[in-house]
């Protein structure tokens, strides 16, 4: 049986609510790992480590596909909440057909620079052919990865968290048996690499793109639309923090890698680009349950359901506490075995990544926290506070962190600069939390 938005949520509903979601973001996480298996161990450290340069740049084009699913999504299931069920399904309908136009955009532009800007991020002439080769292919797919980024939130806000979850398997297990037909099979390296995740991820637009075109019994369909420059604003405000974090996370790991690069050389690259592989993972749970939860805050606050904004806000703290505890302790136990699936070939590199692996790891006690503070105020409509949280999180203070702690703690400094980043975080978070207890009832 669904659980619809407008229910009263114990733990056990948040939890079924939200699994799906949680699950899915886990499972994206995994065969995006997958691919950096088969690259490190099929293709080299050398084209790992190309991918993982020119990654960055390909989120921040896709990072729009963000903005308008959370932003938008936050302010359809709040529209819906004060019960304009038309009008929310024409909101919804105008921002899938702009994200399809600056998509389209996003890939020309995008064709035209992957060359200099592979350069600027740091391709030298034995990288800068795979950077290109794996840029140039996935840029033909940024529509699809847009659109399945912004298909993630609005299939909650239809109330088929699960619905979402089977697409994404679906991608995850496309994507895993191509890379091993493309690039084990056939030999065709980083182009083989890119075109699995393209190709799953063409999946992951179309069928929920499909369903939202015909009649079906969600509460969202496509439909005829009109532009309405308002409703653009608020979702780019509201989804502001959502798509602040995949801008500084891109550039922040650009300065991860200009400072591993110094401090470490190419193996602090690869070893970096394991631990986001393995972060994904983890931060997955909290970024699942965050957007899990977002369409509920959002319809109980159009709703103005005072007494349920109070009771999910206790409750997802506690469970996010909970969560993070666990996190961390898997994430200290399975560090050796979590490097070793990458570079078990490089003693050295191992042990730096293991170690590597244990500093960061710590950052997951206070990271969730964090993310879910961002998205509470999203799905309260306010962008603002929730771009504040993110801006300073994921741009300014781990922007510090990276070159002040190095002078200290050299390789290790990098290494746990996110975790003092989130520990400033956290005294944000909680200050925005409690100061802003008034205006919004929810305590």
């Amino acid at each position: 049986m669904n659980i619809q938005l407008s229910e009263h949520f114990s733990y056990q509903k948040l939890i079924r609510f939200t699994i799906p979601t949680i699950v899915m973001m886990i499972f994206t996480s995994i065969y995006g790992v997958v691919d950096g298996i088969f690259v490190s161990n099929c293709v080299g450290s050398e084209a790992f480590a190309a991918v993982n340069l020119i990654m960055p740049a390909l989120m921040i084009l896709g990072s729009v596909g963000f903005m308008f699913g959370t932003g938008g999504s936050a302010l359809v299931s709040k529209t819906i909440g004060e019960g304009k069920k038309e009008e929310a399904n024409r909101y919804f309908s105008m921002l899938i057909y702009l994200l399809m136009l600056i998509s389209v955009v996003f890939t020309v532009v995008g064709i035209l620079v992957i060359k200099p800007v592979s350069g600027l991020l740091g391709a030298d002439e034995s990288m800068m052919e795979d950077c290109v080769t794996y840029g140039t292919t996935l840029l033909f797919f940024i529509l699809p990865f847009s659109l399945q980024n912004a298909f993630q939130s609005f299939l909650i806000v239809a109330e088929k968290p699960t619905f979402g979850l089977v697409i994404t398997v679906i991608m995850g297990i496309g994507n895993m048996l191509l890379d091993f037909l493309l690039i084990y099979v056939f030999k065709m390296g980083v182009f083989g690499a890119a075109l699995a995740t393209g190709i799953s991820q063409t999946i992951g637009a179309i069928v929920p793109f499909i369903y939202f075109m015909r009649k079906n019994t969600s509460l969202l369909h496509l439909t005829k639309t009109k532009w309405e420059g308002a409703v653009i604003w608020k979702t780019c405000v509201n989804g502001s923090s959502e798509m602040l974090t995949n801008l500084s996370m891109s550039l922040v790991n650009v300065l991860f890698n200009m400072q591993l690069m110094k401090y470490a050389g190419a193996n602090g690259v690869v070893a970096y680009g394991i631990i986001m592989y393995v972060g994904f993972i983890f931060s997955g749970t909290y970024l699942g349950y965050s957007i899990g939860t977002a369409p509920i805050i959002g319809y109980h606050y159009g709703a103005k359901n005072i007494e349920e904004l109070k009771n999910l806000l206790k409750k997802s703290l506690k469970l996010i506490i909970f969560t993070s505890l666990v996190m961390t302790g898997l994430a200290e136990i399975l560090s050796s075995i979590l490097a070793s699936i990458f570079v078990s070939y490089d003693v050295g590199l191992l042990e730096m990544t293991t170690r590597a692996i244990r500093l960061f790891a710590l950052s997951y006690l206070i990271s969730g926290i964090n993310i879910f503070s961002s998205s509470f105020f999203t799905a309260l409509n306010d962008g603002v506070v929730s771009a504040i949280i993110s801006f300073l999180r994921t741009l300014v203070f781990q922007i510090l962190m990276i070159f002040a702690l190095p002078l200290i703690w050299k390789l290790d400094g990098i290494w746990v600069s996110v975790l003092f980043a989130e520990l400033l975080a956290l005294i944000v978070s909680i200050s925005f939390l409690i100061g802003k207890r008034k205006k919004y009832h929810y305590t």
